[in-house]
């Protein structure tokens, strides 16, 4: 099997994971649970979200150390893609947890570890956003951007993996581990919907990824091309 051709069946299969996720999701059975009832189909999206994020968060961290390493610019505009694509499923997390919320809880937010560092986490990633808006130097900028996003995941994965668990009790779900992962946690006929999302989710956050990477490329090259002509 050739490049293309890998690329062209990775493509199809996440669109037919993606698929299955939301008919699945809306359609097939779910446990009848007091307080959450059928907002327990969120799980499929929300905590998928999640997974991708942290999924190719951690991808951009491993190429801003190969930028360290080698210190090619193409590691830089990959890791900041990946803040950008990263940044878009967090927010979306967000925003699906404060509905899931609002049904469950009565509020959008309540004040809670794992929400206080879910948010903290995220907005570490949107300080390194402004680091790179500040500077224009472009090697500057890579070297003082792939240090920060370095720590800044280290800083994510405390606030959101490691303080909610020593920070005393917590009504979000998971806090003893991974939500709907641990054994007994999730249903039998969930289950078969739930694995394929957090698939179909990484699968997908990683060909978001690719095309703002693309597109970052396209536009860096536009603009060379006008800074020669001046």
């Amino acid at each position: 099997m050739n490049k293309k051709t890998f690329n062209c069946a990775w493509k199809i299969l996440t669109v037919l994971i993606m698929l299955y996720v939301i008919v699945g999701g809306m359609l097939f059975e779910v446990p009848v649970l007091p307080v959450i009832h059928q907002t327990i189909r969120n799980i499929y999206f929300h905590v998928g979200m999640w997974f991708s994020m942290i999924f190719i968060l951690f991808l951009g961290t491993i190429f801003s150390i190969m930028y360290l390493r080698t210190f090619n610019l193409r590691y830089d505009r990959m890791a900041n893609a990946t803040v950008k694509t990263g940044l878009v499923f967090g927010l979306l997390g967000i925003v699906t947890g404060m509905i899931w919320a609002q049904f469950t809880w009565g509020r959008f937010w309540v004040n809670d570890p794992k929400l206080n560092g879910a948010a903290v986490g995220i907005m570490a990633y949107m300080a390194y956003v402004v680091l790179r808006s500040s500077l224009e130097d472009k090697d500057k900028r890579a070297r003082l951007a792939a240090v920060y996003k370095v720590f800044a995941f280290v800083i994510m994965f405390v606030f959101i993996m490691i303080l909610p668990r020593i920070s005393g009790p917590s009504i979000h779900p998971g806090v003893d581990g991974n939500p709907a992962l641990a054994s007994g946690d999730l249903a039998p006929a969930m289950r078969k919907v739930f694995y394929p999302a957090i698939a179909g989710w990484i699968l997908f956050s990683y060909w978001i990824y690719t095309i703002v990477f693309r597109s970052d490329t396209i536009k860096e090259k536009i603009q060379q091309l006008n800074a020669e002509k001046q």
